[in-house]
């Protein structure tokens, strides 16, 4: 009993010091002018890989183990929030099991973990009435969450969908 205690104890400091850690390091900031979101990461943690298309920037952790992707769809099926949110359950989280799950009127976010141990953090949201949906997601190994569920809730903490600059196409 005592040394479930101690390891409890010690995940908990873990997961202090990875806060105490984004915030020492100095974080890494995203912008993406085209579509106007911004995401702060911990850049120490998570290196960019090229740029593969100006909608959308994607991070691999040091460590190899964890992805960060932040991006813009063009909603050219003119889906609902609703709508979307369903299609995510089924297509990219199929038989998931979803512990986190809120919804708002223009935003909503799918967190739990899929069948093979992987964790993840999805926040979604619709602009420009709809027609623009951007986004940003995290996946890890389960085993990990000590270590990334601190960072989910700092890119969460300073994440701005921004307007989605309406004006432009996307």
């Amino acid at each position: 009993m005592r040394f479930a205690i101690r390891l409890a104890a010690a995940a908990g400091l873990l997961a202090v010091s990875a806060v105490a850690g984004i915030a020492q390091e100095g974080g890494g900031t995203y912008r993406n002018d085209r579509h106007g979101f911004t995401l702060k990461y911990p850049a120490a943690q998570f290196i960019a890989l090229p740029v593969a298309t100006e909608d959308g920037r994607q991070f691999v952790s040091t460590d190899g183990k964890a992805r960060l992707l932040a991006g813009t769809v063009a909603n050219v099926d003119n889906r609902s929030l609703k709508s979307y949110r369903d299609f995510l359950i089924r297509e990219t989280y199929a038989g998931a099991d979803i512990s986190y799950a809120p919804v708002r009127e223009t935003w909503f976010v799918l967190s739990g973990i899929r069948k093979d141990g992987t964790l993840f953090y999805q926040r979604v949201n619709f602009l420009c009435g709809g027609r623009s949906i951007n986004s940003w997601a995290m996946l890890f190994p389960a085993a990990d969450k000590p270590l990334y569920q601190p960072v989910i809730e700092d890119v969460h903490r300073n994440y701005r969908a921004g307007t989605g600059n309406c004006a432009r196409e996307t």
